[in-house]
């Protein structure tokens, strides 16, 4: 009853978090000037008529046959537009300054570009997650030894440096010099290919070296200290070798801090794809939401900043109901 309790009080506290941060996210794009740009082959007409018909402008200055003016309906009029075509149709919008989604609904692009943001991101954690692990339960076992002052020096390194240095690091040494890899991703819908796939690895380890450091950092420092509490000397003088202690009582105590760390971590890495895939050409959402930054393309910055909004969010919420279930002592929202 009190988890139900916690978990529905922290749903509330996240909608309203989210409503109150894409409302100032409405607000602030609508301040910003409309940018129609008049491009060879496309009618700028239609696209201000198209604005018009969203409920965003009105009441157009003609010079000749081209608007060259209007007028804008009062934001929270806007707003509560936006609102009525999500709610009752559907429609998040349509591309309107971006050249190649331009007319083109946001939210069948956005579904289109998310799997290979996905992939990366998941594929960054699987190859992270037990090389971070196995590196920090090493150091853990080695404390004050030359192997544990080895790992600290890598992990204080790859911490130290942002995933666009490994970008640049890896595209010259794997891409350019070794040719192991394409330096772009592949094009295409085959994601599970092995061609796929290995053009995929560059951006994938540009996202996991950091977090391999930050599971080995976290694994570490938990994991030493429980080594030497009183239970593990329990464990022992009961029989069990040390290894058997480890695996059995030291990481499973350890885990009720290294597990939620996953999932921050997790979230750090697709949130840090942004620029990765712009680097390595992923037709990611990543890319997508940096170009409608640049473009002021502005139904695309509401749909993508309420994706990574919601997403992180919604790992706050995991990460902290993660902790009931690995310790059956805590119980979220007790007195």
């Amino acid at each position: 009853m009190y988890m139900f309790k916690y978990i529905m009080k922290r749903l509330g506290l996240l909608l309203l978090t989210f409503c109150v941060i894409m409302l100032m996210c409405f607000v602030l794009i609508k301040l910003l000037p409309i940018v129609v740009t008049r491009e060879q082959g496309v009618d700028a007409n239609l696209i201000y008529f198209k604005l018009q018909e969203r409920g965003y402008i009105t009441n157009f200055v003609y010079e000749g046959n081209l608007i060259v003016g209007y007028d804008r309906v009062p934001i929270m009029k806007q707003l509560w537009n936006y609102l009525y075509n999500i709610f009752a149709h559907g429609d998040f919008g349509i591309g309107f300054t971006m050249g190649e989604y331009k007319m083109q609904p946001v939210w069948d692009v956005f579904v289109e570009k998310l799997p290979p943001t996905v992939l990366i991101n998941i594929y960054s954690t699987i190859i992270g997650v037990p090389i971070g692990l196995g590196l920090g339960i090493f150091a853990a076992l080695k404390k004050n030894k030359w192997q544990d002052q080895v790992i600290n020096v890598i992990i204080i390194l790859l911490i130290s440096l942002p995933s666009i240095v490994f970008a640049v690091v890896i595209q010259y040494v794997f891409c350019y010099k070794l040719d192991w890899f394409p330096l772009i991703m592949d094009g295409g819908y085959d994601y599970f290919s092995w061609s796929m796939f290995k053009s995929m690895l560059p951006a994938v380890l540009s996202l996991c070296l950091g977090s391999i450091a930050g599971y080995a950092r976290f694994t570490r420092a938990e994991l030493s200290e429980v080594l030497t509490n009183d239970f593990m000397l329990l464990a022992r003088t009961k029989g069990l070798t040390r290894g058997q202690a480890t695996f059995r009582h030291a990481m499973r105590n350890s885990m009720v801090v290294i597990f939620p760390s996953i999932l921050s971590e997790f979230i750090a890495v697709l949130s840090g794809s942004l620029l990765i895939e712009s680097m390595f050409s992923v037709p990611g959402v990543g890319k997508l939401y940096l170009d409608s930054i640049t473009s002021q393309d502005y139904d695309f910055f509401m749909l993508l900043s309420g994706f990574y909004t919601l997403v992180g969010l919604l790992a706050g919420i995991v990460i902290d109901i993660s902790y009931g279930f690995i310790d059956p002592r805590i119980r979220m929202g007790a007195r």
